[in-house]
């Protein structure tokens, strides 16, 4: 039986599709839909650009209320997104238990909010970043197929599809 799920998302171009897979899902089952989008950290590369231009006390505050501040902005972005997708459906808003922000590898992130909310299934995108049809599956979503300890569903880009018509 499947109670709970998590939605990871990418917030890409193709999330919308993927959120309407995920609803479905939670519909025909009746579950609980938790949403879950992971910001990376920063790379090196973008710290040292702001260790060069911005003084030490002011890096400091930046890391921790700035980017709490910009991880707040976007979890009411993807609540925003997702009431405009849906529109006037409040039982689909409904079905959607928490939207959480968070920061750390995507996959391993991923895979931590599924066994801390106990979910019965993960919902991705196969999302590559635009990669050529020979890599037709990201990195984050190649590690939960592999990592995973629930079931996975994986949605195909229509990106991919599209070339072989």
């Amino acid at each position: 039986m499947i109670r709970s799920i998590l939605y990871a998302t990418d917030l890409g171009l193709y999330a919308p599709y993927v959120l309407q897979h995920a609803l479905a899902l939670a519909r025909s089952f009746n579950s609980r839909l938790y949403v879950v989008h992971v910001v990376e950290p920063m790379g090196l590369f973008a710290e040292s650009v702001l260790q060069t231009y911005v003084d030490e006390a002011r890096l400091k505050e930046l890391r921790s209320t700035g980017l709490d501040t910009v991880m707040s902005s976007i979890e009411l972005r993807v609540l925003e997104g997702f009431r405009d997708e849906l529109g006037d459906n409040r039982d689909d808003l409904d079905l959607i238990g928490s939207v959480q922000v968070l920061r750390g590898d995507a996959p391993l992130t991923i895979l931590e909010q599924a066994q801390k909310l106990a979910v019965d299934l993960l919902v991705v995108g196969s999302h590559s970043h635009g990669a050529a049809l020979e890599v037709p599956i990201g990195r984050t979503a190649s590690r939960l197929l592999q990592l995973s300890e629930v079931p996975v569903y994986l949605v195909p880009m229509l990106q991919h599809r599209s070339r072989h018509d």
